[in-house]
């Protein structure tokens, strides 16, 4: 054998170990469909619980209208029963989301105002007591709440709040992505995230990943990303085939690494909305196991 052609074989072992290496940790999508918690319905939306690990989603029909949140707790034998919170109220509610310390939930509401029934949505905070008991939730004031309907409020690490809006003065289409934030003295200061990010259609769903660089968000048609590059979005991409099947993607929750992440897709079947788990990185240990010891 020649010195050139043992030399290109050498070369070949070396770039097919390097494929096969990389194909190990190649991204792969999922169903996530635990016990009691896959069911006919549309299920969506998941956040765990950072104080006991509990799971909360929204289930709705399978058409993805009447949506509810509902919670489960991981025992002996894997998710329990879903059930409605203690904060449940009228009208539709969806979104969850906790702050990193689990003392207070964010969530999106039509819930009735002082026994007046509402049919817009509006963001809505509950807070944990001393005791660790949900306490009665609150109604985030103007500017965050507007005339129109607000989505997927997503408290991130840079003190901002981040959420949709539909309709509202100084966006790009009908909805947008803005986030809100409060000053020293409580006022609130709402700004759009600009044309990076929006366009004249709908973008509703924004969640900032770890670390603060990358954005994942809902747009009419699935799921977009977009990093930040010296202190500014840059313009959005749309993520894969594999995770954008239809265009019905929404809901992403992204494990504390950012390697992982929950969405919901409508699979177009008899069990209409499911969960999917997207791994990038490996074989994370993520979604938290249930049983724990299972």
């Amino acid at each position: 054998m020649s010195a050139s052609v043992g030399g290109r074989t050498a070369a070949w072992c070396l770039l097919w170990g390097w494929m096969l290496a990389a194909s190990a940790h190649a991204a792969e999508v999922l169903p996530w469909q635990p016990a009691r918690i896959s069911s006919a319905q549309f299920e969506s939306h998941p956040a765990f619980d950072p104080r006991n690990g509990d799971l909360y989603f929204v289930r709705s029909r399978p058409d993805f209208s009447g949506w509810r949140l509902y919670t489960s707790h991981c025992g002996a034998d894997g998710w329990s029963e879903p059930a409605s919170p203690p904060f449940a109220g009228d009208g539709v509610e969806a979104d969850p989301w906790f702050t990193p310390d689990g003392r207070s939930l964010y969530f999106i509401s039509s819930r009735s105002v002082d026994g007046v029934p509402r049919k817009d949505l509006d963001i809505w905070r509950v807070d944990r007591d001393a005791s660790g008991q949900w306490g009665p939730p609150q109604r985030l004031p103007e500017p965050v709440n507007s005339p129109g309907a607000e989505w997927f409020p997503r408290p991130a690490a840079d003190g901002w709040l981040y959420f949709g809006s539909t309709n509202r003065p100084g966006g790009y289409g009908k909805t947008d992505l803005w986030r809100a934030r409060q000053d020293a003295q409580g006022a609130w200061k709402v700004e759009n995230l600009g044309p990076q990010l929006n366009t004249a259609e709908d973008e509703y769903e924004p969640l900032i990943a770890p670390g603060g660089q990358r954005i994942v968000f809902m747009a009419g048609d699935g799921l977009y990303e977009s990093h930040r590059k010296h202190g500014r979005w840059a313009p959005r991409a749309k993520l894969g085939p594999q995770i954008n099947v239809n265009g019905s993607e929404i809901g992403a929750l992204l494990s504390p690494s950012g390697h992982s992440m929950l969405f919901a897709r409508d699979t177009k079947g008899e069990r209409s909305g499911e969960l999917f788990l997207l791994r990038d990185k490996g074989d994370e240990a993520w979604p938290p196991k249930c049983p724990k010891d299972g």
